[in-house]
């Protein structure tokens, strides 16, 4: 006979709803989540700004917060000094950035050169002459802007400094490195669009550094020789005006940061770096200047493992800040007054970013957050004494708070869970962590469980992974999509792993795969695939994997270096050979092809298509610029070749990823993959619809 309270549990978990199609893939609200409201600033050190919802007419508005009660009264700010006439529409300009006095505004053009405009007069003064289609002042080259200065930039490469009185900028001569051809089918003949792609072991782009003065339109040079085998970083302006340029030898295992004399170029160290594996450049906040100019604070991974040291401005290191086996992550604040610096830190639980501060002298380390959850920003009043940050984990949605700067927790500013949230059946999740086959590392793993989970039954996999150095995915964070509810309706167990190179095992861990990228990843990644194979509720041969380009790498080798582990895999976009991807992500981990060439052959998807097995899709955009249809058609040769059954998706004019309609039907062949072969159901109609 059921218990009274069994029926009851029953009954309210009945009434409980679904997600349904339309909230799952169309973007139909489910009120399960809200939006936290927005700290934009801080009026001053008592009264934060607020921009939420007015609950009188459901607009958003900004509010201004009192520290001690909480109560939030409508706002506006005042209005922003401008000492210039305003930003007037600028013919055929890139990256219009306004200097810090706002007196100037600098950009580039389509002839690839730098321009700068006084606002006031709206004068044009063109800085450089001689760009071109191979010639780049200001602009950033492609492997510069995927790998080093970032997407973020938009191709931006040049800055003002604090003063306004120079720009320094990055001048590009691509005029020896490789094109690459991308087809497109357009029209009646098609045509080529040709990209200057440096491919692993190719000629890069030479580089020079340039500083100018506004008044004087003079350029100086910094002193480099631009036909060096080597890599420039973000450059850094510094509080006192100095100019430092980070420099990177083409083998990318040792690091200078040079103060340039902006008279006449010549170059001073102030810090030096070397490493038996790689030193990652494209790091935008490596340095973080103390404002009185005495002295910065450098990130380094150099003991295995990323800490913070203090060094005085002419590059003497006076301590460490933080030591110990934990990687620590972002700077937000340095209090010079109390000698303090805030910070975020995987050091309880890797999974997790607490918050900390920690004394200059590396003699105090506080740990300001508690719980067992992952913290996200320090948003600080301007005297340091309050902050703002986010909260969660995996069971719980982000909580908003404010906190003095010893950790308490003053009041909640806001809580993501919506009205919605206790109306549907969510799935559960769990980390755990499974053992690397050399058992040495206990590698995290992140199962969502389908609703109404039954250990007695058998259930499909579907594991989404990404795998590239330091890119873990599995956290102890809130993460619900409501396409991952509707799997989870659907019966499919959803699983992400992490392998050993992922960020959670430090520098150390990232070693491993010096020179063979990709090997200690599948094989962790195999580890853990058979891990579940173990468990009583994984059905027979139902064993999925996915991921986009390092992940469609992991995927593609998953179904053929890892052939009988791994069952089925949709690989989207993936890199199958690593001397076909750009040179400065592929040498930072495997050197050239002519200093590793058995590294090369051991690592690519090529050299194991003859065990391939089980049933792979393959997707990729015909135009892809970053991982390019090369490497599908490679694979796809090889397999043909061989009689190999596989699925193949072209995408024609789709980038590095899909978009609108493009995307639209990769993600319902996607579904219908998944009902096919691992659910064994019909699909809904409405995914066709």
């Amino acid at each position: 006979m059921l218990s009274a309270t069994w029926c009851t549990l029953v009954t309210v978990h009945a009434q409980k709803k679904s997600i349904s199609y339309d909230q799952a893939f169309k973007g139909v609200a489910t009120g399960i989540l809200q939006p936290l409201p927005a700290v934009t600033g801080w009026a001053d050190d008592s009264h934060y700004i607020l921009s939420k919802k007015d609950e009188t007419d459901g607009q958003v508005k900004n509010f201004l917060a009192d520290v001690g009660t909480g109560k939030a009264i409508a706002y506006t700010a005042p209005p922003e000094a401008n000492n210039g006439a305003g930003l007037p529409m600028i013919y055929d300009a890139v990256n219009v950035t306004v200097s810090p006095s706002k007196q100037w505004a600098a950009y580039t053009k389509k002839d690839h050169n730098l321009y700068v405009m006084e606002l006031s007069s709206k004068k044009e003064t063109k800085i450089t002459t001689d760009g071109s289609d191979t010639i780049l002042n200001g602009y950033a080259s492609w492997v510069y802007y995927e790998e080093i200065l970032g997407r973020a930039s938009r191709y931006r490469a040049f800055w003002w400094s604090a003063d306004s009185r120079y720009i320094s900028f990055m001048r590009f001569n691509e005029s020896q490195v490789p094109i690459f051809p991308i087809y497109w089918p357009n029209n009646q003949h098609g045509f080529v669009e040709n990209q200057r792609y440096p491919k692993a072991g190719d000629k890069n782009p030479e580089v020079k550094m340039g500083i100018v003065s506004i008044t004087e339109n003079k350029t100086v040079w910094a002193g480099f020789n631009a036909a060096d085998d080597q890599y420039f970083g973000m450059p850094f302006w510094t509080p006192n005006g100095q100019f430092w340029v980070q420099w990177m030898n083409r083998g990318q295992d040792q690091l200078t940061i040079y103060n340039i004399n902006l008279a006449d170029g010549s170059k001073k160290p102030v810090y030096e770096e070397k490493q038996s594996t790689w030193i990652d450049l494209d790091e935008n906040e490596r340095v973080k200047f103390l404002e009185s100019g005495k002295g910065f604070i450098i990130k380094s991974d150099k003991t295995g493992w990323q800490h913070l040291y203090l060094h005085d401005m002419n590059g003497k290191l006076l301590n460490a800040i933080t030591t110990g086996d934990y990687t620590t992550g972002e700077i937000f604040r340095i209090d010079e007054k109390a000698k303090l610096v805030y910070f975020s830190a995987r050091r309880e639980n890797s999974a997790r970013w607490d918050l900390y501060s920690a004394s200059l002298d590396g003699k105090k380390l506080t740990r300001l957050s508690s719980g067992n959850y992952s913290y996200s920003g320090m948003n600080f009043s301007p005297g340091e004494k309050y902050f703002i940050t986010t909260y969660s984990n995996t069971g719980t949605p982000n909580i908003a708070v404010l906190m003095d700067a010893k950790g308490k927790i003053l009041r909640e500013t806001g809580n993501a869970k919506g009205p919605g949230f206790e109306t549907y059946t969510l799935p559960k999740k769990e980390l755990t962590t499974v053992k690397s086959s050399d058992s040495l590392f206990d590698l995290p793993v992140l199962i969502t469980y389908p609703v109404n989970f039954d250990p007695q039954k058998k259930y499909p996999v579907l594991v989404s992974v990404y795998g590239g150095p330091n890119a873990g995915t599995v956290y102890d964070q809130w993460r619900m999509l409501p396409a991952e509810v509707w799997w989870a309706q659907e019966g499919l167990v959803q699983v992400a792993f992490d392998n050993r190179s992922s960020g959670h095992f430090g520098k150390k861990g990232m070693n491993y795969v010096h020179r063979q990228l990709g090997k200690y990843e599948i094989e962790d990644y195999m580890a853990c695939g058979r891990w579940l194979k173990q468990q009583p509720w994984v059905a027979e041969n139902k064993l999925c994997i996915t991921g986009g380009s390092f992940g469609g790498y992991m995927t593609c080798m998953a179904l053929t270096y890892g052939a009988g582990v791994f069952d089925y895999g949709i690989a989207n976009s993936s890199v199958t050979d690593w001397q076909l991807y750009d040179s400065h992500y592929t040498e930072r981990f495997m050197d050239t092809p002519q200093e590793n060439p058995e590294g090369y052959k051991n690592t690519s998807v090529l050299s194991y298509a003859a065990n391939y097995k089980g049933l792979l899709r393959i997707t990729h955009g015909a135009a892809d610029d970053n991982v390019h249809l090369q490497n599908t058609l490679q694979l796809i040769n090889l397999l043909e070749d061989q009689k190999k059954h596989f699925e193949l998706m072209i995408y024609p004019g789709e980038r590095h990823g899909f978009a609108n309609a493009k995307a639209v039907h990769s993600r319902t062949e996607a579904a219908a993959f998944y009902y096919k072969y691992l659910l064994e159901k019909e699909m809904p109609d409405n995914f066709w619809k």
